[in-house]
């Protein structure tokens, strides 16, 4: 993965998060849920390290957004 730079965090409250997950569909749900909760420039892939297992996702997210309510699991019924 490319190293961060200033230019990523240019002002306090942003945030780089590099995820490192064993396939895609996990790093991708860890994804959507730091999208619902903040505001989050979202990857559409995951990137693969040549000889590496597992897959990388990088995204960037706004910590000075407003929060928005955790969502509460169904209730079986």
């Amino acid at each position: 993965m490319e190293p961060i730079n200033e230019t990523h965090l240019s002002r306090p409250g942003l945030l780089v998060v590099d995820v490192a997950a064993a396939d895609d569909a996990t790093a991708l749900a860890f994804q959507q849920l730091l999208a619902e909760r903040w505001a989050t420039a979202t990857a559409e892939r995951t990137t693969r390290d040549v000889g590496q297992p597992g897959v990388r996702l990088r995204c960037y997210l706004d910590l000075r957004q407003p929060n928005a309510p955790a969502q509460a699991p169904p209730t079986p019924g």
